[in-house]
């Protein structure tokens, strides 16, 4: 069965000078040297992976690794230089305009770790944001979202602005809104890095729970491998760019492949290995 989403082989370099760079990057030029011949750095180097439906997989590494720009290629916010992007089968770097918006508004949904709420816009109103830009009435688009305003529980804040929200609350408008339009691929960028402990852990809990009846492919970036653990059907690990393991949580804990992925390993808390989240990805 095809992956649902399926990287092939990725390659971005940024700079004016990209092209040039990825030739060097090509003929196995390490980071340093293309910085220092054309001014360009390497974002990401031959990344492979495939995603399968259902599946929370979760993308990790230090800050520079390329978490969060290889996430933005899966809805084409970032291009690659080099490479082939797949959901379903259907090639996203080949899609027109027209095309690749409707795939941000119907098929694939974000969740940024800053929230990205609207400040002057209330609860309700930021949490049918998509519904909005796809042209439905204000009306409808509130109907639609209130439900999902009821499962993260916020119901009783659908007036209120987020001003008037802690930082957990806000980024449970931002999970909301993300499900309101029903896309079939969450993509959540160090979504809850930015919080308490307690309440990143309630929000997690909030996560797994909503997975077991929505079942959605679900791309979760994070620094911290204790929530990888947690959440995570896979994990997949990056150094530099490059995809360094990709395994379950017990093969991360019990077969790192080197001593970057052993360092986490060794300095992660006593986070017990979370079965629902295997059971959810794969239900």
């Amino acid at each position: 069965m095809a992956a649902m989403i399926s990287i092939q082989n990725v390659y971005k370099v940024f700079g004016v000078n990209a092209k040039q760079g990825l030739e060097m990057v090509l003929q196995s030029c390490d980071k340093r040297k293309v910085l220092e011949a054309t001014g360009c750095s390497v974002g990401l180097t031959n990344v492979s992976l495939d995603i399968e439906e259902g599946e929370i997989f979760v993308v990790m590494g230090l800050s520079g690794s390329g978490k969060s720009t290889l996430i933005r290629h899966i809805n084409r916010l970032i291009e690659p230089s080099a490479g082939a992007i797949k959901i379903r089968g259907k090639d996203v770097l080949k899609m027109g305009d027209a095309e690749l918006r409707k795939l941000r508004q119907t098929t694939v949904s974000m969740v940024f770790q800053s929230f990205g709420l609207l400040p002057h816009w209330n609860v309700i109103d930021n949490a049918a944001y998509g519904l909005f830009v796809s042209g439905l009435s204000k009306k409808a688009a509130r109907a639609q979202a209130m439900p999902w305003l009821e499962k993260v529980g916020l119901a009783d804040y659908a007036n209120k602005y987020p001003d008037e929200l802690s930082g957990g609350m806000r980024q449970r408008v931002g999970l909301a809104r993300a499900l309101t339009v029903n896309a079939e691929v969450l993509l959540m960028d160090e979504a809850f890095s930015a919080l308490d402990p307690l309440i990143r852990h309630d929000m997690q809990d909030l996560l797994l729970e909503l997975q077991r009846s929505l079942k959605k492919t679900i791309v979760f970036v994070t620094h911290d491998l204790d929530e990888a653990i947690r959440i995570g059907a896979r994990i997949a690990i990056l150094r530099d760019g490059e995809l360094v393991q990709v395994g379950t949580p017990q093969d991360i804990l019990q077969r790192p492949a080197n001593d970057y992925v052993r360092r986490f390993v060794d300095k992660r808390g006593n986070t017990e290995v979370s079965q629902p989240s295997a059971e959810v990805a794969h239900a």
